[in-house]
C-alpha cells in the first residue's frame, strides 16, 4: 500500500470512529437540570470522538440572558422555551427534543417521607415544614410561586422560605426541610433523597433541547447524535429524565 492509500485509509478509519484532525472543542451552556447527564455522558463522548467540552453549567433563564448578551457557544441544552426564544431571536439556529423532568420535593435521607398523593396533602405538608428552599429564579421556583398563590399559602410560608443556589444541597446540609426542584437535580446530592413527586394535578413537567448556534456545527451534530443513542437514553432514565 502507499503512503498516499495509507493516508485515505487512515482519514476513513477516523471519520467512521469521529476522531481525526476535525477534532474540536464545543462550547456547552447548559441547564443544572442536565448536569448529571453530561457528567455521566459527556467523557465518553469525549474518547469516542476525541472533541473537547467547556460546559457551564447554571439555571437555564440565566444562560438565557448570557447567550442573549453574546456568551459564546455551540450547543445549548436548556427548556424548550428559552431554546425557541433564543432561536427567534437569531442566538440559535435550530434544536431538537432532548429529554422531560418532573418537579419533585427533596428530604434529607433517611427522613420521614411528607405525604404528596394529593394537591390538599401537599398544602397540609407545606404548611407543616420547618422550612422549604427552592432556587428564586429557576423554572421550577418560578412556576412554584405561582402555585403557592394559587393555593393560598403563599403568606403563610413567606418567612420560612428560603432561596437557594441548590434546594437539594440545601436540605442535604440541613439548611432546609424540604426541597423544591427538578427530580434529576436531587438524585446526585447522596445527603438527600426524592421524597416523591409533585402532585400530578399540580405537576411542572419541563422539557429540555439541545439548541444549536450554527458554529462548530459538525462537532455539535456529533454530540447531539451521542446524546440521542440509545445508550444515551438509558443515561437519561437513570437520572431522572424522560428521553422525548
Amino acid at each position: 500500500m502507499t503512503i498516499r492509500n495509507l493516508a485515505v485509509a487512515a482519514t476513513a478509519v477516523a471519520l467512521m470512529l469521529g476522531t481525526s484532525a476535525q477534532a474540536a472543542e464545543i462550547t456547552v451552556l447548559s441547564s443544572n437540570a442536565l448536569k448529571t447527564v453530561l457528567e455521566d455522558l459527556g467523557p465518553k463522548f469525549e474518547k469516542s470522538s476525541e472533541h473537547k467540552l467547556a460546559i457551564k453549567f447554571d439555571t437555564a433563564a440565566a444562560l438565557k440572558g448570557q447567550i442573549e448578551k453574546g456568551a459564546a457557544v455551540d450547543v445549548a441544552l436548556l427548556t424548550d422555551g428559552a431554546v425557541d426564544d433564543l432561536i427567534k431571536q437569531g442566538k440559535l439556529t435550530s434544536r431538537i427534543a432532548l429529554a422531560r423532568s418532573g418537579a419533585g420535593v427533596a428530604i434529607k435521607r433517611g427522613a420521614p417521607k411528607p405525604d404528596l398523593s394529593s394537591t390538599d396533602a401537599f398544602k397540609k405538608t407545606l404548611l407543616a415544614a420547618k422550612s422549604i428552599a427552592y432556587v428564586e429564579q429557576g423554572a421550577t421556583g418560578i412556576y412554584l410561586k405561582g402555585l403557592f398563590e394559587r393555593l393560598g399559602v403563599a403568606d403563610q410560608i413567606k418567612s420560612k422560605t428560603k432561596f437557594v443556589k441548590s434546594a437539594a444541597e440545601a436540605v442535604a446540609a440541613g439548611e432546609a426541610e424540604l426541597g423544591f426542584t427538578q427530580i434529576a437535580e436531587i438524585l446526585p446530592y447522596a445527603g438527600a433523597e426524592v421524597a416523591g413527586p409533585l402532585p400530578a394535578e399540580i405537576q411542572l413537567n419541563t422539557n429540555f433541547a439541545l439548541g444549536f448556534s450554527g458554529k462548530n456545527a459538525q462537532a455539535a451534530e456529533a454530540l447531539a447524535k451521542f446524546m440521542t443513542t440509545p445508550a444515551g437514553a438509558a443515561v437519561l432514565k437513570a437520572k431522572g429524565l424522560e428521553p422525548r
